[in-house]
């Protein structure tokens, strides 16, 4: 059975079951991350954006630091109306500021309804609150790859089941706090176009709730599996494991390049595994859609696989089925 958990998830479309990986909670969350200073104003030109396939120039950049910030990657994300999710990537089209989440967190039907080319889901234009590290901001759901499917009424089995991404725009005043950096490992370096082999080490981010229901952001590292969807998706084995809430999160290989977000969890009777929407594939399908013109992904940090201060086990990579082990 495939369902999602409170407001909207896309799930995986196996005949096992499946733990949507957004969840609908209470607004009164909070996110508890590692200290972020606050931003200040880089000097000089804007920093390098890692550019996706489109060949077109982006006449104006906005400023998105490429080292931590109250806003990007890893903050809770609650689309009105529907769930509450993690986000992803940080992206840019023209003076356009976004946060990448899954598209299901805009899921508004039955828990069981998973398919994005025919589940309910809420317009674009909807609030998104964005609950930063130290600020709360009010985005808006400004492209949707199920929005975008049913509109145009997309056919194949395997983009309805897996192409699974959202982008919510924020306001321009909020960009001075947007940073592009992923928590803990730093990048991302580029967005992955070549699909990543079965064992290659990934690494993301955990977003689960403590004792008394704050999210406690942590590192997470785990395998490649196998691919889902005919490509569309990607299976990663991880010891730590995937809970409801932390769709959308972002997903990077072992150089730091931008492999996915995080789509769904699943329940299998050998071994639970998490699945991500492959980034590359759905920005293409964006781009080729009606998706903000000139849209990039924002540049980070150089990526640290072994960053200090995390605990080793999260770090591990896992032995199982598929992985030669």
């Amino acid at each position: 059975m495939t369902w999602r958990g409170g407001g909207g998830s896309h799930g995986s479309r196996r005949t096992v079951p499946v733990l949507a990986a957004c969840l609908a909670v209470s607004a009164a969350l909070t996110l508890t991350t590692t200290p972020s200073a606050d931003p200040v104003a880089p000097a000089g030109p804007p920093v390098g954006i890692a550019t996706t396939a489109r060949a077109e120039p982006v006449p104006t950049r906005p400023a998105v630091l490429p080292g931590p910030a109250p806003v990007g990657p890893g903050v809770v994300t609650e689309t009105a109306g529907a769930g509450l999710c993690t986000a992803g990537f940080v992206l840019t089209a023209g003076g356009r500021t976004f946060l990448a989440q899954a598209a299901h967190c805009g899921g508004t039907g039955d828990e069981t309804e998973t398919d994005g080319c025919t589940s309910d889901t809420v317009p674009l234009g909807t609030p998104v609150t964005v609950r930063g590290a130290d600020r709360t901001v009010t985005g808006t759901l400004a492209w949707s790859s199920w929005n975008t499917m049913q509109a145009r009424g997309e056919r194949d089995p395997d983009t309805c089941a897996y192409n699974d991404l959202a982008l919510v725009e924020l306001p321009r005043g909020a960009a001075p706090a947007v940073g592009a950096a992923v928590p803990f490992f730093g990048g991302p370096e580029g967005v992955r176009t070549d699909p990543p082999a079965v064992g290659t080490p990934v690494f993301g981010l955990a977003n689960p709730p403590d004792a008394t229901g704050a999210r406690t952001l942590g590192a997470r590292a785990g395998a490649i599996a196998g691919a889902v969807g005919g490509g569309w998706g990607h299976t990663v084995y991880s010891l730590v494991p995937g809970v409801a809430g932390e769709s959308g999160s972002p997903l990077l290989d072992g150089e730091g390049r931008a492999v996915g977000v995080l789509s769904s969890l699943s329940t299998t009777a050998d071994r639970p595994s998490i699945e991500y929407t492959d980034l590359g594939r759905a920005l293409d399908y964006a781009e080729r859609t009606d998706g903000p013109r000139g849209l990039t992904l924002a540049a980070g940090p150089p990526f640290d696989p072994t960053p200090s201060g995390v605990d080793p086990r999260a770090l591990a990579i896992p032995a199982g089925p598929g992985l030669g082990h």
